[in-house]
């Protein structure tokens, strides 16, 4: 057999890093098969779920919940996967299937458990098995004993798998005798390990897998297959799929084994790459901080500059202040000035006063207008000696490895939106080198803060989906590309708008009001189409003057009753009537308990019929609020006042239509959800339960627009 020949060329010891679980860093125990096809142990599994889900209602981070178990080394669950665990499950009055959402601790990326959560995984038996020989291996000096010896029990020589208890030979003999029903129990060498190798459907527990989905590449069993949820997919035989797989690994490992020589080759010219790394790495160190000393210097000389400067301004103003002190002090009674004066008042001599005094009164006389105008000498303030480093340190802020051959990434606003969180993708340039790895940075724009603090990101793809921002708030971003330790410079910044509140998710609703002879609804009830055209020709032949024409209603799974909601949908341009907005819980018996065929445009409140007996019945705070959209058109309802003239009220159609709810102000509006720009506001009555409605007529199609969610990782198999 090949399995048996490649067996002994392999070291069980030697394989120890690939039995060792991602989770708790220990040896596999009872190991299963997550959907990313990465092994982890059943009680990991069941620990990291409760920690994550227990975080989802308490803070962040709290200690209690990774004291509960101490042993898991995962990171702690980021805010945008507590908000992914806290919508899994049931959502009121929808039958949309749970889903349970997995950290995988080996990817570092959120798998989809199922509707069965752990309950619908594998066992890696074959795992299993490998790591139970390790353990053997590793216990070869402690023999297992056997376990119905008297004392001193004797060392054990096989293990029976029905019994689940290990035997000497003399006690196998006598609870196995020869002849007997337990004579046929199945026995291996000494284990502790008494779990059944047999692999169990996880949907049908007590059936054996005995083939394989080829569509889903996984193990069924022949309910799966009959009736169940692989019912149309393509399976084939387990043992053809045993053969192929067997096929293609042995012929793998076969490669292998003979490129072995080039392995050893390979590893050491790593070896060397290692040392020439290590000498590279030091230069660069010693260049970089040469630089930077070159840096030091001139900073060091323009800092002795400026306080010299300083310094030598400070004594010039304390000179001149001295002096001025002086004089005013020579103006104070019998001292300087005044004191001298006084002296030669004294004097009787007139010729000899007149020569004196008319000097001494010039002064006089200058002091005098001195006193009148009193201003200081110097002044004490420095503010012209201020040193400004805002773009310097803005540029050493950037300061980092540039390289002319790795270009600046565009952020693509077609791309990035922001819902219930913010996408934001962006693409390099065909030129230049693509980066390992990205940075994105945003910060909110505030009027009263100019410059808010930068938030950072890293990103190893070309978008990243970024949680927890404010609602109706403006959001600067931008991205720079790394290549290892070089950088690009900072793209050009990109201002998003939040949704004006919390998005509110809701699918289409199956079974209240829903007419599927004229709307048909996709699997996932994310959108409907209109074919309220097909009947009318099937009928036509009968049509000989005129005929009728009704709106079609539909209305979301889930109503509000109070707080403030956002959601958003996209209708398509060959539309031909579609009516949006809000209705509440009593208008909708009437709607859709109470059907009526529309003959003139009047029926409508909002149908754009000129003639005003609409008008008339208008109610400011009704309990629905719709607005018609068609032909690439977008029209906002007639108010009384308004003038006849129509052309203010129609708008070109978004490509994305938003509506915000906001029950505790009695309001809702109408959005251009591409720019969160409000087009139409009014009042409505939000006393009782409020659902989102939609109503098509002829030709028309609506999508609800999904919220932003981290993207699953598509696994790929050569099978």
């Amino acid at each position: 057999m090949e399995g048996d020949r490649l067996e002994p060329a392999v070291t069980i010891k030697n394989i120890e890093r690939e039995l060792i679980c991602p989770a708790c860093k220990e040896l596999f125990t009872h190991p299963l098969i997550l959907p990313c096809q990465h092994s982890i142990c059943h009680k990991c599994v069941k620990e990291i779920l409760f920690v994550t889900l227990e975080d989802s209602f308490t803070d962040v981070g709290s200690e209690s919940s990774s004291q509960s178990s101490p042993q898991i080394r995962t990171h702690s669950p980021s805010l945008d996967r507590i908000d992914r665990f806290s919508r899994s499950g049931w959502k009121r009055n929808s039958l949309t299937p749970r889903m349970t959402i997995f950290p995988c601790p080996a990817c570092r990326h959120d798998v989809d458990l199922g509707e069965r959560g752990i309950n619908g995984l594998f066992r890696n038996v074959t795992l299993e098995t490998i790591v139970e020989r390790y353990r053997q291996a590793a216990r070869a000096a402690t023999a297992i004993m056997c376990d119905l010896c008297k004392p001193p029990p004797q060392e054990s020589t096989k293990s029976c798998m029905d019994c689940s208890a290990s035997y000497c030979n003399e006690c196998f003999k006598i609870h196995h005798p020869w002849g007997t029903v337990k004579a046929q129990h199945e026995y291996v060498g000494p284990t502790t390990n008494f779990r059944p190798r047999i692999l169990m459907c996880p949907e049908h527990e007590m059936e054996r897998v005995n083939m394989y989905c080829e569509i889903c590449r996984r193990p069924v069993c022949h309910l799966c297959k009959l009736g169940g949820s692989h019912a149309n997919h393509r399976v084939t035989t387990m043992s053809s799929a045993y053969k192929t797989l067997k096929e293609k690994l042995s012929k793998d490992i076969d490669y292998l084994i003979s490129k072995e020589s080039q392995v050893k080759s390979q590893i050491s010219e790593l070896g060397l790459l290692m040392k020439e790394t290590e000498c590279n790495g030091e230069r660069a160190k010693e260049e970089a901080s040469n630089n930077f000393d070159k840096l030091f210097d001139v900073l060091e000389e323009r800092r002795s500059a400026a306080l010299r400067a300083i310094e030598a301004s400070k004594n010039l103003r304390l000179e001149k202040l001295q002096i001025q002190i002086e004089e005013y002090q020579g103006l104070l009674e019998n001292n300087g000035l005044v004191g001298y004066a006084q002296e030669v008042l004294k004097e009787t001599d007139q010729s000899c006063f007149v020569q004196t005094a008319k000097q001494l009164h010039v002064r006089i006389q200058r002091a005098t207008e001195s006193l009148k105008s009193f201003r200081p000498a110097a002044e004490a303030s420095f503010e012209d000696y201020v040193v400004d480093i805002t773009k310097q340190e803005e540029v050493l802020g950037d300061l980092s490895f540039y390289s002319s051959g790795l270009d600046v990434p565009e952020i693509n606003e077609e791309k990035s939106r922001m819902y219930n969180k913010a996408l934001i993708c962006w693409e390099n340039p065909v030129k230049a080198d693509s980066a390992d790895t990205y940075v994105l940075q945003y910060r909110k724009i505030n009027r009263e803060e100019a410059n808010a603090t930068w938030q950072e990101t890293e990103a190893c793809s070309n978008n990243k989906v970024i949680s927890n921002l404010e609602n109706n708030s403006s959001y600067a971003f931008r991205v720079r590309g790394y290549k290892g330790s070089i950088c690009s410079p900072w793209s050009k910044e990109v201002t998003l708008h939040t949704p004006p509140a919390p998005v509110f998710s809701f699918l289409f609703d199956d079974k209240c009001g829903y007419n599927s002879e004229r709307l048909m609804l996709n699997p996932r009830r994310t959108s409907v189409e209109s074919r309220a055209g097909f009947p009318l020709l099937l009928g036509a032949e009968r049509i000989q003057v005129g005929c009728y024409t009704a709106l079609d209603y539909i209305i979301g799974d889930t109503g509000i009753t109070k707080g403030k909601h956002f959601w958003a949908f996209h209708v398509e341009s060959y539309s031909y009537l579609v009516k949006v907005g809000v209705a509440s819980s009593a208008k909708l018996q009437e709607w859709l308990h109470n059907p009526r065929d529309v003959t003139s445009p009047r029926y409508e409140q909002d149908s754009g019929h000129d003639s005003g007996s609409e008008d008339t019945c208008f109610d400011s705070s009704q309990p629905f609020t719709l607005i018609t959209l068609g032909m690439k058109k977008f029209f906002i309802p007639k108010a009384p006042t308004a003038p006849k003239d129509s052309a203010n009220r129609i708008h070109p159609m978004p490509s994305r239509i938003g509506i915000c709810l906001d029950c505790d102000r009695g309001k809702v509006g109408f959005y251009d959800a591409d720019y969160m720009k409000c087009l139409y506001e009014r009042q409505v009555d939000c006393s009782g339960t409020m659902y989102p409605a939609f109503a098509l007529m002829g030709s028309a199609e609506i999508h609800l627009v999904e919220a932003v969610t981290t993207k699953y990782l598509e696994y790929q198999d050569d099978m």
